[in-house]
């Protein structure tokens, strides 16, 4: 990929897929697409009650409906994920059910319900293994379940410690370590005891610890693991960093640490950020713009800090509910919004 920089950078809108009829509130790329000469695939998520799955024909086309995942869910699909291999997609509704679904041909086959919330299921996630599920729901639980052969799904750990609504749930991209945020202003921290089975919560963050003061709404990950990037209802970006290497040789567990805080460029709520594999983090806002954010090299101060690229101004009509770097480095970013469509960009220096 041609270097970008703030001076030359350029978000290009590539395509706009349209076809969901109500907002669109979360999407997924294929990890197993979108290089080696495999045309990508997305998954987006609707209040439209359904999944659509695009592809694109060749890895430098354009993007094609190649499905439509209807009639299980009975309200809006809030959140989809694909497995690590790619072979399976969960879905999480507001029917208060998560869905696990593997493409049979060209249609996709629901394999198993997985039922237990109370009621809004808000986001679902894989562990970098596929060997296990995490969902969170606005009952203020976190449920991990395990994947069986035989398409079998056990939950093993209801866990409690919110007080509001979760909004996110995430697995760190490597270690089994579950990360959720929610409606109570908090990041919690999960993680199995010895060689139990037992979660429990090795971590909170919240104001007091220089976390989010209202609503945290997203939270992902660097491409090594060591750093996490979280977005709020309070304008912010944060950026938090771990020493993953003393937690995998066996030290216990090494908290996260408050790095820095973008504020200022945000006027709305912070919907969704995500990080690429070239280390740019994008964030959608309920200002209808997509910022991207870099480290800044230059700078001089103890730890590290971002700087905008860019910003692009109205990249939808309405709230950007989700924005998705490609799963490979192929300079894609997937947006969604409650406009109803979701939207293709390229990253490239401007000529």
């Amino acid at each position: 990929m041609a270097i970008v920089t703030e001076d030359n950078a350029e978000l290009k809108e590539i395509q706009k897929l349209e076809g969901h009829t109500d907002r669109v509130w979360g999407l997924a790329w294929n990890p197993t697409t979108g290089a080696d000469g495999v045309p990508a695939v997305l998954a987006s998520c609707s209040g439209d009650k359904t999944v659509r799955i695009w592809q694109q024909s060749s890895p430098t086309s354009s993007f094609h409906l190649k499905a439509i995942i209807e009639d299980t869910h009975t309200r809006t699909v809030r959140s989809c994920s694909w497995s690590p291999s790619g072979k399976l997609l969960a879905t999480a509704s507001f029917d208060a059910t998560t869905a696990i679904w593997a493409q049979v041909g060209d249609d996709f086959e629901c394999l198993s319900t997985l039922e237990g919330h109370e009621n809004e299921v808000k986001s679902v996630s894989w562990n970098a293994s596929g060997s296990l599920i995490a969902t969170c729901s606005r009952d203020k639980s976190v449920w991990i379940w395990e994947v069986l052969p035989g398409n079998e799904f056990d939950c093993v750990s209801v866990l409690q410690g919110h007080t509001q609504d979760v909004k996110m749930v995430h697995w760190h991209p490597s270690e089994d370590i579950l990360f959720s945020c929610s409606y109570d202003n908090t990041i919690k921290v999960w993680a199995e005891e010895g060689d139990s089975d037992d979660w429990h919560c090795v971590q909170t963050i919240n104001e007091a610890n220089n976390g989010h003061s209202s609503t945290v709404w997203s939270i992902s990950f660097n491409a090594t693991g060591d750093k996490m990037v979280t977005s709020s209802d309070d304008l912010s970006i944060k950026v938090w960093g771990a020493d993953i290497v003393s937690m995998r040789s066996g030290d216990g567990y090494a908290p996260w640490k408050h790095l820095c805080t973008l504020s200022g460029y945000h006027e709305r709520t912070v919907f969704s950020v995500h990080w690429s594999r070239e280390g740019i983090i994008a964030s959608g806002a309920a200002d209808d713009a997509i910022r991207l954010f870099v480290e800044n090299q230059e700078n001089l101060g103890d730890g590290p800090m971002y700087k905008l690229l860019l910003k692009k101004e109205k990249a939808h009509g309405m709230d950007v509910n989700s924005v998705q770097w490609g799963s490979k480095e192929n300079g894609l970013l997937a947006s969604s919004s409650d406009d109803g469509t979701v939207k293709i960009w390229k990253l490239a220096p401007r000529h």
